[in-house]
């Protein structure tokens, strides 16, 4: 398989994405949004593994608690799918922490209920991933 990188990928998704909008509508239920997802991925040959469970570890403990990513790309970008009347900070922190646990550099939170899809969807880079490129963010953006 290709090792397609991650922008490219997100990109793709979303083209994908706005098809399957145009195509549905919004209104319908996330998992009918999620089946179709799933459709044009495998369509595009493009790996992805549907409702990912994620543990929390501490020490040497770990904690399996139900967590899990909506989708997760060639396991390398993380996708959460709402149905509701916009994304909120609830929504970002929720995809940030299940970037963190997952261990993945890039998110994309997607709202099918959204009227004009474009409007529905925000990228999110867990920029804590990145030690070696945090010597280019600002110093109030550094953790």
């Amino acid at each position: 398989m290709i090792d397609i990188p991650e922008n490219h990928l997100a990109h793709t998704v979303i083209g994908l994405a706005i098809e399957i909008h145009k195509a549905l509508g919004p209104g319908l239920k996330e998992s009918a949004y999620r089946e179709c997802l799933l459709y044009e991925l495998g369509q595009n040959a493009i790996s992805a593994t549907s409702m990912k469970p994620l543990s929390v570890t501490y020490k040497n403990l770990h904690i399996d608690d139900g967590y899990s990513i909506d989708l997760v790309l060639d396991d390398k970008l993380a996708i959460e799918l709402e149905t509701c009347d916009q994304i909120t900070d609830n929504h970002v922190h929720k995809m940030l922490r299940n970037m963190k646990l997952g261990n993945y550099h890039l998110g994309l939170i997607i709202n099918f209920n959204s009227p004009l899809l474009k409007n529905g969807i925000c990228r999110v880079a867990n920029h804590r991933l990145l030690p070696d490129e945090s010597r280019f963010l600002p110093e109030y953006a550094r953790y």
